[in-house]
């Protein structure tokens, strides 16, 4: 029960650290405002209506009794009314006094008004009006044969210091919410900052010197990661200098053997040997391949569409049918996309015998699906080919001529721009590969 609970809660909070800090801000000062609010509406305000009508009420109740006398000129009391108490007021001889009028049960000043006429007047002997005029109360009191109508200001039943309070109320909250949001938005924005280096650099993106701000703490993890970035980076360095230098120191003695054997006169001898070294140059080629750092190319917008198409006519291969939306543009390295393709098509060609490429746009990704019909791969090895230098069955004749990389390669590349690349098994009863990248 718990549990669900929890997740529910969970579920209803904003993911953004951003919003969650501003509802930890806003939250109490909003409850803090409503409560305040209705504090004041319920102590001060329809305390203060209440007053206010009923003292209303008591002056019409003494025009009346002052009428009934007739002591006074009923022009003069009206005149006196009218003019010491802001009283308006006529009688008329007319039974039909009230007329028709929506009673609204959710106005404070109708509440407070019905109440206290019904206690003073009686149930049946008044009629009142407060939405015709704007500044008037129109109010009707049964009396004898006819009834007197009555003319009062709203201010009269209605404190004006509720605008006032409301406006007062509202200004400082909006106030102080703005404020909250601009300092929310320079603490969160170095950690913003963080998380977009961090997602560059895991894509393999080249990222200038990173400076780290804000609070100590975020400070603290821009600076270790920025450590970490460094470190890592070096370790790339190093790597691709060794094998470069490996690389070069063997392919000296591998050239000196070519040249030896060229003056070899058993033929066949000399032609076995030679295609071991052609072996062994292709090897350190891939390693090469392998341990090239990505972080030298830039990032560039391109036309994939028109890339495969172009990458697959370059084959030159009848037997490879596609079907490619045109027109559907990336952010990447362009090289390394064309690389992993190339390594797909090479795979492909070597193992099967027809090969069809079909691109797609499905929300924010794009989808590349290659079928074959070659032997596949067994579902157990898809985790596994994707590991440097694992080979499926390394008893193949072909297996000599490649040394593991070619997935692991493509994995890497794919992974680099935030993509994922898997294996399934193909409607050609071969291998599918499937590659997801973002827009």
């Amino acid at each position: 029960m718990f549990y669900g609970l929890n997740n529910f809660v969970k579920n209803l909070l904003p993911k953004r650290l951003f919003y969650r800090a501003l509802l930890i801000v806003a939250v109490p000062i909003i409850v803090l405002q409503v409560v305040i609010s209705i504090v004041f509406f319920d102590s001060l305000w329809i305390k203060t209506n209440k007053g206010m009508t009923r003292a209303l009420i008591g002056e019409m109740k003494t025009f009346i009794t002052a009428y009934d006398n007739g002591k006074y000129n009923n022009n003069d009391l009206s005149g006196l009314f009218s003019i010491y108490l802001d009283l308006n007021v006529q009688f008329k001889k007319d039974d039909l006094f009230e007329k028709a009028q929506k009673e609204r049960w959710f106005s404070p000043i109708d509440r407070t008004l019905r109440r206290e006429l019904k206690s003073n007047m009686g149930t049946q002997n008044f009629w009142f009006d407060t939405t015709s005029y704007k500044e008037l109360i129109h109010i009707n009191i049964k009396h004898n044969e006819g009834y007197f109508e009555f003319f009062i200001p709203k201010d009269r039943v209605a404190s004006s210091s509720a605008r006032i309070f409301a406006l007062w109320i509202t200004i400082p909250a909006l106030l102080m919410i703005t404020i909250a949001i601009l300092f929310l938005k320079n603490q969160t924005r170095p950690i913003i900052n963080l998380a977009k280096a961090a997602e560059r650099f895991g894509k393999g993106e080249n990222i200038d010197e990173y400076r780290p701000s804000g609070a100590l703490e975020i400070r603290q993890a821009g600076l270790e990661f920025d450590k970490m970035r460094k470190r890592i980076m070096r370790h790339l360095n190093q790597r691709s200098e060794m094998l470069s230098g490996i690389s070069h120191d063997l392919r000296t003695p591998l050239t000196r053997l070519k040249l030896q054997l060229s003056f070899m006169k058993d033929k066949d001898l000399s032609k076995k040997m030679s295609l071991d070294i052609d072996e062994m140059e292709k090897m350190l080629n891939e390693y090469l391949q392998f341990t090239s750092s990505s972080y030298l190319e830039k990032d560039e917008t391109f036309d994939i569409s028109e890339l495969i198409e172009t990458t697959i006519n370059n084959y030159n291969n009848d037997k490879i049918t596609k079907e490619i939306i045109p027109r559907i543009y990336m952010n990447g390295r362009k090289n390394l996309i064309q690389r992993s393709i190339n390594n797909l098509i090479d795979n492909s060609i070597k193992y099967a015998e027809n090969i069809n490429f079909h691109l797609s746009k499905k929300d924010s990704n794009i989808i590349i699906t290659i079928d074959d019909d070659g032997v596949g791969i067994p579902k157990e090895e898809f985790e596994n080919v994707f590991k440097p230098f694992y080979k499926v069955d390394k008893s193949r004749g072909d297996s000599k001529s490649s040394v593991g990389l070619g997935l692991s390669i493509t994995s890497d590349i794919i992974k680099s721009h935030g993509g994922n690349i898997l294996l399934d098994k193909s409607p050609l009863n071969g291998l599918r590969v499937k590659i997801f990248l973002p827009l």
